[in-house]
């Protein structure tokens, strides 16, 4: 952040606009199905330029996260009925270690390490979404429910084939977006396979600076973008 408390922008080319490593953005998601975010997380920016973003949320960060409109875990409701009932979203604390995430422009997932306490590093997580919409305040994007968990030893499984399917069946996703989803899964698939970037850039090495803190989420967290770019 700048000292008026405003994010800091560079300009690069003359027209794309990056943040400065240290600017606190927002990296947020659309509920499946409609247009309001039911996920937000202030992060700050590690690395922004027109090969990489790579964002940082500290342990500790407040956070908007999805739950039942009762206020009740998503988790508790059996999967069958858990895309079908009404939800709201509540604020809490990322708890454990933090979690660095990556994104390339224009790619429909991204890419998070995370690390047990002691900065053991724990496992890569490729998060299969649409491509990262940039605005003033942070990217937004939409989850797409199928994940891929890829280990220290270089060996990898999907996750979550379960909701992947429910929602497809709650009609949350068309069998043509289904398919286009498990190709991106395996367009991510051929890069683990073949050990290329960001698997093979050493991130699980990399460590925060101290001095970053941990940003606030901003009482706006949910505005609409007046414009967005990819």
């Amino acid at each position: 952040m700048g000292d008026d408390g405003v994010v800091r922008r560079v300009e690069a080319g003359g027209s794309t606009a990056f943040w400065e490593p240290g600017s606190q953005i927002l990296w947020r998601y659309r509920e499946n199905g409609g247009e309001s975010f039911h996920i937000a997380r202030p992060v700050t920016v590690v690395r922004d330029d027109a090969e990489l973003l790579a964002v940082w949320m500290a342990p500790g960060t407040e956070c908007v996260r999805p739950v039942l409109a009762d206020g009740t875990s998503l988790n508790s409701e059996p999967l069958t009925s858990r895309y079908k009932k009404p939800r709201g979203v509540r604020l809490g604390r990322w708890s454990g270690s933090g979690v660095l995430k990556l994104a390339r422009p224009g790619e429909p997932w991204s890419v998070w390490l995370f690390w047990e306490q002691g900065w053991r590093f724990k496992n890569w997580y490729v998060n299969l979404e649409t491509p990262l919409a940039r605005w003033d305040g942070g990217v937004d994007s939409e989850d797409h429910f199928l994940d891929i968990c890829v280990y220290p030893d270089r060996t990898w499984n999907w996750l979550d084939e379960d909701e992947f399917a429910q929602a497809q069946q709650d009609g949350l996703m068309d069998a043509s977006a289904a398919r286009g989803v498990r190709e991106a899964g395996l367009s991510a698939v051929e890069v683990i396979r073949a050990w290329g970037p960001p698997f093979s850039d050493g991130w699980q090495h990399w460590r925060p600076n101290p001095a970053w803190g941990v940003p606030s989420l901003p009482e706006d967290w949910d505005r609409t973008p007046a414009q967005l770019s990819s």
